[in-house]
């Protein structure tokens, strides 16, 4: 019988990608999406579409998936400072409905993308921004609704994905901001100190991740992160150009820990890294000023 998986989610950056996966894999495939990040240009073929929050679950997918991948939340540290209400309700409020949900049907397994900030500055990262706590409280309540009820899950960690249709601006991450300030002839803006180090992760090696996991990954501390890090201002060298720097921002980690050993266990490893992606970029012309 063919598989069902739904992703909450599935209209964003991870999300339309993973769900191009699933389908290529055969799974039948739902998306739970709210668009406030997600968009309807990343609707695939084949794909169901529903539109709701994630706290709504149960009205917007009665029929219970094999494998529920939430990866719906509120996603920017910085931000997440001037909107805490928008953060507990998409990421406190709206897990709290997906576990409920999985709670009812225990036979569909969750496979939820915690955030890597939790791992930052020795542990300090989890209490650095309303995004980083929100995302480290729910990382803990997933593992307690195993522990409590059962609940079949997976949860895993992205560090600081890149690649094909990622997106720039307020809600945007650093290598698509960069891609695009040098399109336009502009500075690449970089928050200070610039030295803070982030790994790099490219969109295709984080599905890879993904689909192990929904097939054979369980319980916590599933990293999915490219071994090599870079800081801020190693990969503005990296597009070349001008650069600008901002003032320091609350929240700004300098590093974050990254522990492959049970991906590794399962046999995932990266096989993309960031320097030859934008080298492509450059190859390409796909920077003008290049």
């Amino acid at each position: 019988m063919t598989r069902t998986a739904a992703v909450i989610g599935g209209a964003g950056f991870v999300g339309s990608h993973l769900c191009a996966r699933l389908m290529e894999e055969g799974w039948r495939v739902v998306s739970l999406d709210n668009y406030f990040t997600g968009s309807h240009d990343n609707h695939l073929s084949g794909v169901v579409y529903r539109e709701g929050h994630a706290k709504d679950v149960a009205r917007h997918l009665p029929e219970a998936p094999d494998v529920l991948f939430h990866l719906g939340e509120y996603s920017r540290v910085e931000k997440s400072f001037e909107e805490p209400a928008l953060v507990w309700d998409l990421n406190s409020v709206g897990t709290f409905g997906v576990l409920e949900y999985c709670r009812s049907n225990p036979q569909t397994k969750l496979v939820y993308a915690g955030s890597s900030t939790k791992f930052g500055d020795g542990g300090l990262g989890r209490d650095q921004s309303p995004y980083a706590w929100t995302k480290a409280a729910n990382t803990e309540l997933v593992r307690n609704y195993g522990a409590w009820y059962g609940v079949k899950f997976a949860a895993c960690y992205f560090y600081n994905v890149y690649g094909p249709g990622e997106r720039a601006g307020a809600y945007g991450t650093v290598v698509e901001i960069f891609r695009q300030q040098r399109l336009r002839g502009e500075a690449l803006t970089i928050v200070e100190p610039g030295t803070q180090k982030r790994n790099f992760t490219h969109i295709a090696d984080i599905i890879d991740g993904l689909t192990i996991i929904a097939e054979r990954g369980e319980g916590d501390e599933l990293g999915l992160g490219a071994p090599e890090s870079y800081s801020v201002l190693e990969v503005a060298a990296m597009f070349g150009g001008d650069i600008a720097m901002l003032p320091a921002r609350k929240g700004n980690r300098m590093d974050a820990a990254l522990d492959l050993s049970r991906m590794r266990a399962l046999g995932w490893q990266t096989r993309r890294r960031l320097p030859d992606y934008i080298a492509e970029l450059i190859r390409d012309k796909t920077l003008s000023a290049c």
